[in-house]
Formats: C-alpha cells, structure tokens, sequence
C-alpha cells in the first residue's frame, strides 16, 4: 500500500477555510431564509430554478442534476413545497415515467419574497468580502473543482446516478 499524499500546511488551510466558510455561510443563508420566508435553502433553490425556467417548469430529473441533488431527495422536498401550494408535479407528456415540477403563483410570491433577503446575506458575507481578484480566483477555482467532479460522475468514477450530474 502507498503512503497517502498528506496535506501541506498550507493544503490543510486552504481545505479547513473552505469547510468553515461554507458551513458558516450556509447557515446565515438558512437563517435568513427560514426567517423571511420559511422556506430552507434548498427549498429556495428548488424555487429559484424553476422561476428561471420560461415556463416555470422543469423535469424532476433535470431538477435534480442542476440542483446537485439526488431524486429521492428532491422528490422529498417537492412533496413538501407542494403541501405548501408553492409547487405542483405533473406527467410528462413526452415520456410517461417522467414527472415535471412546475412553481404555482404562490411559489413564485415565495420565491421573490425571499430574493432580496438572500442577495444581501449571499452579498455581505461572501461577495463583499472578496476583492475583486479574489472573487475571480474563487470563481475559477471552485469552476475546476465542479468541472473536474462532474467528470468523475458522468464517466462512472464514483457511482453516482447520471441524474445528479448536471
């Protein structure tokens, strides 16, 4: 068996901030969410992408991969938005096993109620932060690191289901 490749100090720093700031930052965004309009993070990403859709709807599958998320969970929490009005699911008409996730009136009010809120937190404690060089440099890198793994995914590297790849 091969030695592992440790992390330098500067490795483990660079891994550790990234760990802090994002659980940091994930909770301010719940917190914010939870509190302007009682939706969850992922439950405003649910909405956030369907409202970007032209006719505000999206295939569960395709919903999933642009969301990083598996199907069962996602199917999870468009049970959820839909007790609350703020989805409905609908058959596909171009493939019967197929299920088509589409943002009510009232999920689209949700959605912009907590808009505004979520820019500011996202905005103060992660893109105001940065210079803009900074910003740059996170942006490429963190485009790598996606690009890379989403590699991995799409040629069967981890196992994971081609939904969850987006």
């Amino acid at each position: 068996m091969t030695e592992p490749r440790w992390l330098s100090r500067t490795e483990l720093a660079a891994w550790m901030s990234f760990l802090h700031a994002g659980t940091l930052l994930n909770r301010r965004i719940d917190h914010q969410l939870k509190k302007d309009s009682d939706l969850s993070h992922v439950q405003y990403a649910v909405l956030a992408r369907l409202v970007e859709q032209p006719a505000g709807e999206l295939r569960m599958s395709q919903l999933a991969g642009t969301l990083n998320t598996s199907k069962s969970g996602l199917t999870y929490q468009i049970g959820r938005l839909e007790k609350e009005g703020l989805v409905a699911r609908k058959p596909d008409q171009d493939d019967v096993r197929g299920v088509i996730a589409v943002i009510t009136d009232e999920g689209r009010k949700r959605q912009a109620q907590a808009a505004p809120g979520h820019v500011a937190v996202v905005r103060e404690h992660l893109i105001d932060v940065l210079s803009p060089e900074q910003l740059a440099l996170l942006t490429d890198g963190l485009g790598e690191v996606c690009r890379k793994l989403r590699a991995t995914e799409e040629s069967g590297g981890w196992g994971v289901p081609p939904a969850v790849s987006g």
